[in-house]
């Protein structure tokens, strides 16, 4: 008997000790396995909406110089890169065809003008034989005969009409002429503009033959040292915004691999194309932009990183954009909010059902209930949901327009890995 009642109260000494170490020891578990999260807390700051694309540096215009005469190089002034001004000599071409042409053009304006002069001398004598006929008719109307005064009256008129196309010769040979002038002032190539040579395309000796096509002999970029232009490709889109933020003048940013450190702020948007290309399906439209040029660091052929300013929000509430896309496990949701999760998957499946039978006004709707958005906070074993409207958002942050958080609430971001 004894030895049983020692037996219970060695077995209730432990039960106790027992019931006394179960709590402690199963929340030590509960808190060893209770799972650990990434966060990052809700910030005050300033949010600036962009649409980034690549360009290629051009310039303004390119103005082609070309020869309208052919002959062989003699002699050139400028080479790659050189600054001309609008008139400057470029280059010469060989003139002694074009020198020859000219003086015989010369010399038959000189036989021109003096076939002029020896019709104007018939001219007179025949007025004078028709004058002096009449004369001696009306002195006596047998003196000279009617035959006779026809023959001195269509003698003038032929000495007239000869006149006539001797002037007319004259003319021509004035015209020719000029055009032989013109052809010998044309083998002397001037720059139409200011600017600087980006390409020589001629050499020294080298024939140019323009019967058939002006040849390019330089390409001239005026103004290269002031300004430039971006010529970037678009998505369809995005071509929205980009016409939003030309309207309101936002700035465009960009670097180039040239400056990899310095970040150029002061482009413009001057142009929205309307002709759209398509490649692979991806319908992209031509944005212009134009920059300055300061110390000619940009340079023709550059590729240009640009970011579109679209709009800006500045001291306003940010939601970080790893919480936005965070959706956490069902079953260590808070069981109030687990409805949220079944209706993300629910509506994430009929979403991928329904999106190509989605009338218009139903995918605009769509659209606007994705501003409609949950995030996550740690109450103790579980998360619970907070619903946020969202408004903008750049790669970190999202602008948070209407939810129950304020600066330096932590949101969840992710599940940190067990040690």
């Amino acid at each position: 008997m004894k030895t049983l009642f020692r037996l219970l109260l060695v077995a209730g000494v432990f039960g106790g000790f027992a019931a006394s170490a179960y709590f402690p020891i199963k929340n030590y578990f509960d808190v060893r396995n209770r799972p650990l999260w990434r966060t990052q807390s809700v910030s005050y700051g300033d949010i600036a909406l962009t649409v980034n694309s690549t360009g290629k540096v051009e310039p303004i215009h390119r103005v082609s110089v070309g020869a309208s005469v052919s002959g062989p190089i003699s002699e050139l002034f400028v080479d790659y890169n050189s600054q001309v001004v609008e008139g400057q000599l470029m280059a010469r071409i060989d003139a002694r065809i074009y020198k020859s042409t000219v003086a015989r053009d010369q010399a038959l304006l000189q036989t021109r003008l003096a076939e002029v002069a020896r019709a104007e001398a018939l001219q007179l004598q025949a007025i004078n034989d028709e004058r002096r006929g009449g004369e001696l008719k009306k002195a006596n109307r047998d003196f000279i005969s009617e035959a006779e005064l026809d023959q001195f009256r269509f003698v003038r008129m032929t000495r007239d009409a000869e006149l006539l196309v001797s002037k007319t010769n004259v003319d021509q040979a004035k015209a020719q002429l000029d055009n032989s002038l013109a052809n010998l002032a044309y083998t002397e190539i001037l720059s139409p503009c200011d600017g600087v040579v980006i390409e020589k395309k001629i050499d020294i000796g080298q024939t140019l033959a323009a019967q058939f096509q002006t040849p390019e002999m330089f390409v001239v970029a005026p103004e290269m040292d002031k300004r430039m232009h971006i010529y970037a490709s678009v998505d369809e889109a995005d071509i929205g915004m980009i016409r939003k933020a030309q309207s309101d003048g936002q700035v465009v940013r960009f670097t180039v691999d040239a400056y990899p450190e310095e970040l150029f702020d002061q482009g413009k948007i001057v142009q929205v194309r309307l002709s759209s290309t398509e490649e692979q399906n991806v319908i992209t439209y031509p944005v212009i932009v134009e920059t300055p040029n300061i110390g000619l660091k940009l340079l023709p052929g550059m590729t240009a990183n640009l970011s579109f300013q679209i709009n800006k929000r500045e001291a306003i509430v940010r939601v970080p954009n790893a919480a936005l896309r965070f959706y956490p496990p069902r079953d260590k949701v808070h069981p109030d909010d687990r409805r949220i999760i079944d209706g993300v998957d629910e509506q994430k499946q009929l979403v991928a059902d329904t999106a190509k039978q989605m009338s218009a006004n139903e995918k605009a709707a769509a659209t606007l209930a994705q501003n409609l958005r949950h995030v996550w906070i740690s109450d103790g074993v579980f998360l619970r949901a907070k619903s946020v409207r969202t408004g903008i958002s750049d790669n970190r942050y999202t602008e948070l327009i209407e939810g129950e958080l304020s600066e330096h609430v932590e949101l969840v971001v992710g599940e940190k890995p067990k040690q």
